[in-house]
């Protein structure tokens, strides 16, 4: 036949290229901006899986924290042919590598958390995500099939993203959570506006965040106020304050300049 069709959701038809013909589309300087982060996934499959369940929606940026098998003959196999997005991803040791320079950072998770964290769903994820990347890099994290994301990696996000399931049966693999959150991420993106910021201070990192939290655990244990072998809840309780914050840069120096302050008149 040498021809194919394929159906639009109003019913229209489109011919479809020959193959070996590539359509060719204007690219997004936002989507290197959006990545999909991978953490210790088991299953080369999942990941060529994930991989082409982000291709076909245009999004190419993908990282791997400490996969299990990669790369991996079952990865390329189950890509059918987003081997190139495997290509370009990068394989990291900790989730921090792989946020370091993201001033939005989302993770995926069915568990409700003992402190109310701020969540979104997968529609407003892709919304916020697009107004962001427009100045700094934004990643959505996927933890490990068959346990998720650890609450110490969920510590190192700014929001919860949870999709909405049947709640008799709400599980999905890995692949098709990917699926989900690209589609929104492709519906969303022709409509996102820029957020604006006041002043001209740009975005905080991650990495930039994790240093300010470890100042503040670090002035807090000086000043007497935290006890590091009894934390309980206040190191979370204090991100959780401090991500609803957002602060700029601008802010996030004015706060470590004020622990400093803090540290040397409690060491007089």
């Amino acid at each position: 036949m040498g021809r194919g069709w394929w159906l639009r959701a109003d019913s229209h038809c489109k011919e479809m290229p020959e193959a070996g013909k590539t359509q060719r589309t204007q690219a997004d300087p936002r989507t290197a901006h959006v990545r999909v982060v991978l953490v210790r996934t088991s299953h080369p499959g999942n990941i060529g899986a994930a991989a082409r369940a982000m291709k076909t929606m245009g999004l190419t940026r993908l990282v791997l924290v400490e996969p299990a098998l990669f790369p991996n003959a079952m990865a390329t196999a189950r890509a059918a042919g987003a081997d190139d997005v495997l290509a370009a991803a990068s394989v990291v040791a900790t989730l921090d590598e792989a946020v370091a320079d993201c001033a939005w950072v989302v993770g995926t998770s069915a568990r409700t958390r003992h402190i109310d964290w701020p969540e979104v769903d997968a529609r407003g994820f892709a919304v916020q995500a697009w107004q962001r990347a427009r100045e700094a890099p934004v990643a959505v994290v996927f933890g490990r099939e068959n346990s998720g994301l650890s609450n110490q990696e969920l510590d190192r996000c700014q929001a919860l993203l949870r999709l909405d399931t049947n709640p008799g049966f709400a599980s999905l693999n890995l692949a098709a959570a990917v699926q989900v959150v690209a589609y929104e991420l492709r519906m969303a993106r022709q409509d996102a506006v820029p957020q604006a910021r006041p002043g001209d201070s740009p975005a905080v990192t991650q990495a930039e965040m994790e240093g300010f939290y470890a100042h503040l655990e670090q002035a807090l244990v000086e000043i007497g106020f935290h006890d590091p072998l009894a934390p309980r809840l206040l190191p979370r309780r204090l991100r959780r304050m401090f991500n609803r914050m957002a602060p700029d840069r601008m802010e996030l120096n004015i706060l470590r300049g004020i622990l400093a302050a803090a540290q040397k008149s409690s060491r007089r």
